[in-house]
């Protein structure tokens, strides 16, 4: 689906227009969170506050012109709305998003602040997706996948990069996982330049695309997706992205939705960090004792996420 050298070209391609966020050590906390030396990757500081302006500024920049033209769209459970609105605005075209019905309100006035139209459709993104797909065909705009788009996917890819440049030391890496894009992105790059780090996937109890797929050694479509996280809502990932990475990932670990609340709360009061639920999915599978790690390991738990939601 994509090589590492995908990444490399990305990352030239995309780093004016987006940051290179903030790894920093979770310390001087009120309580140890493990034996661990922990680290956070803090992409909810990236633009639209999430990792996905990564690999929707990528598409953007890859896209002929003539084929933005009549705009751009999407279906997305929020962030990558977001980052597809910005990338529209970055090409001075419109944007229509599709968003499930469970999406936080936050994101949808966000949307519309960045210029988006936004369509409520669906109840979880697979649904919402074939909504986007006949909007895109109809108007004949241009289509952003939000995780099986080669280009999206090795924007995504970019933060393997940028972290593997901050800490080489890593001894693995927690990833939130939606459609799966992310993880398929950034694993290509970090097995590629560190065989050894162990990648960690979470995902919600609601919504176990990936874990499923794993055990059973294929794509699984789920017959249900109850989680409330609509950013980690997929009941079904691409067969392209699977193919990519499962034999990347080491394992994936499940969390429940109010886990990921905790968590979000847990950094905004011991970090100051405004983390969505799925920005908070690697530190709730810390906090809730899904994975162990030894005194003297360096881990990296990604805040891939802004949102409201620890404010509270």
């Amino acid at each position: 689906m994509i090589t590492l050298d995908d990444i490399y070209q990305a990352q030239g391609r995309i780093a004016p227009f987006v940051r290179r966020t903030p790894l920093v050590p979770a310390d001087a906390l009120s309580a140890p969170l493990g034996e661990a030396e922990l680290w956070l990757k803090l992409e909810c500081l990236q633009a639209t506050g999430s990792f996905k302006a990564r690999g929707a500024t990528n598409k953007l920049l890859a896209t002929p012109p003539d084929e933005m033209a009549r705009g751009g769209t999407t279906a997305s459970g929020g962030n990558h709305g977001l980052a597809v609105a910005r990338a529209a605005k970055l090409a001075g075209v419109p944007a229509t998003i599709f968003v499930p019905a469970n999406v936080a309100p936050a994101k949808i006035d966000k949307l519309r602040k960045w210029g988006a139209t936004v369509e409520v459709v669906g109840s979880i993104w697979n649904e919402t997706n074939l909504s986007a797909l006949a909007f895109a065909r109809d108007r004949g705009c241009a289509y952003f996948h939000p995780f099986a788009d080669p280009y999206v996917v090795a924007g995504q890819g970019t933060l393997a990069l940028e972290i593997l440049d901050q800490k080489p030391d890593l001894d693995a890496i927690l990833i939130a996982i939606g459609g799966g894009g992310l993880i398929t992105g950034m694993a290509v790059a970090l097995k590629a330049l560190k065989p050894s780090v162990r990648i960690i996937g979470i995902e919600p109890v609601g919504a176990p695309t990936f874990h499923a797929s794993l055990a059973a050694g294929h794509v699984v479509r789920l017959d249900s997706v109850t989680t409330r996280v609509a950013t980690m809502a997929c009941a079904e990932t691409d067969a392209d992205v699977f193919a990519t990475s499962r034999n990347l990932i080491d394992e994936v670990v499940l969390i429940e939705d109010d886990d990921m609340l905790d968590a979000a709360r847990w950094l905004w009061f011991e970090m100051g960090l405004a983390a969505d639920l799925s920005g908070a999915a690697a530190v709730a599978a810390l906090r809730k004792g899904r994975l162990a790690f030894s005194a003297g390991q360096k881990i990296c738990a990604l805040v891939c996420g802004a949102g409201p939601e620890g404010l509270a």
